[in-house]
């Protein structure tokens, strides 16, 4: 005789193994004592039947929905929707699932969006907040993802060490003058790389800062960077905080008749997708976001069932095992040694 699959509940799992449903509820939990080949029995047995737990009913008895939410400052930039993914797999590992907001960099938005979340009753959330704003006291624990310079950071990259490696790798390549490219002097993020960078300039060495935002008050948005006049006056490494902005300088060189990396050298950061198809291929430097996701994780669901069934604190920032995760520098075609007459 068939077993019907639709609807199936902890009883009717009960009564095929003649166990309790309590027992059948700590099995598929991970609750309670029941013996590893029991479990293994329930759980097979809850598959083949199809069973979805109800998250009503997973709510009332725990005070929990098994929902996280999740803010970014900004779901067009390609790098967000990789730590979304990251963030989603980590929580569906963990036993829960995720709601994504977008501030789209508007501190007044971020803030509507947290405000939505815990009106759907989140157990958690995590923010990569919008250029480092302080996070303000709210009902349910938080996970921020940052920078490690960031007041009440969780976990993120390393973005200084990430600035220190693409540096070194030009110094070692034998640059010397550095055109540092960054957008708004407000990111902590932004400032970190950069502060990273100046770090490893040698003392033969110089390194100018470009920050885009100011350059298009003054020159209109979208306006050319200036950086042929940038390789004229001997620049030969283009050091930028994104892939974005290092794609945009890469074109502007180009369309200038200043050949990658012959003449000078570019990089970015962050490894988007694209970054190893294009032509040349970019060096950057990768966040290891699978990681810094799994810290995030496991640092807000060990506040959050720690809390079960208690009253949490407002506004918990978590901390997590370990604050950063270091960059990997990812070396392609977009640098190389500059020209002899530079290094003489």
């Amino acid at each position: 005789m068939a077993i019907a699959r639709t609807g199936s509940n902890l009883s009717q799992i009960a009564a095929l193994l003649g166990v309790s449903s309590a027992t059948v509820s700590n099995a598929l939990s991970g609750k309670g004592r029941v013996s590893a080949e029991l479990t293994e029995k329930i759980r097979a047995t809850a598959a083949d039947l199809g069973y979805t737990p109800s998250l009503t009913g997973r709510a009332l008895r725990t005070g929990r929905t098994g929902v996280l939410g999740l803010v970014l400052p900004d779901i067009a930039n390609p790098l967000f929707p990789q730590i979304a993914q990251a963030i989603e797999y980590a929580a569906s590992n963990a036993g829960y699932g995720v709601l994504i907001a977008d501030s789209r960099g508007s501190v007044a938005l971020q803030t509507d969006a947290i405000n939505r979340l815990i009106e759907r009753d989140v157990d958690g959330i995590i923010i990569v907040p919008r250029l480092g704003t302080r996070i303000a006291d709210i009902d349910c624990p938080v996970a921020v993802i940052d920078s490690p310079s960031t007041p009440g950071n969780t976990v993120s990259a390393d973005h200084w060490q990430g600035g220190q490696a693409v540096v070194e790798h030009l110094v070692s390549l034998g640059h010397r003058k550095f055109l540092l490219i960054g957008n708004n002097p407000a990111s902590n993020v932004q400032n970190d790389r950069i502060g990273g960078m100046k770090s490893c300039v040698p003392e033969d060495g110089h390194a100018d800062v470009l920050w885009i935002e100011r350059h298009e008050q003054s020159h209109g948005k979208g306006s050319l960077l200036g950086l042929q006049k940038k390789v004229e006056a001997g620049f030969t490494a283009f050091v930028a905080i994104s892939d974005l902005h290092a794609l945009r300088a890469l074109t502007e060189l180009q369309r200038a008749g200043v050949a990658v990396p012959e003449d000078v050298s570019v990089t970015g950061f962050d490894d988007l997708v694209w970054s190893s198809v294009i032509t040349p291929g970019l060096t950057t430097v990768r966040m290891n976001t699978a990681e810094i996701a799994d810290v995030a994780i496991a640092a807000l669901v060990r506040v959050i069932e720690a809390d079960a069934g208690s009253a949490i604190p407002a506004g918990p920032v978590v901390a997590a095992k370990r604050s950063s995760v270091p960059m990997q520098l990812v070396v392609r075609q977009t640098s190389g040694p500059p020209p002899k007459a530079q290094i003489a």
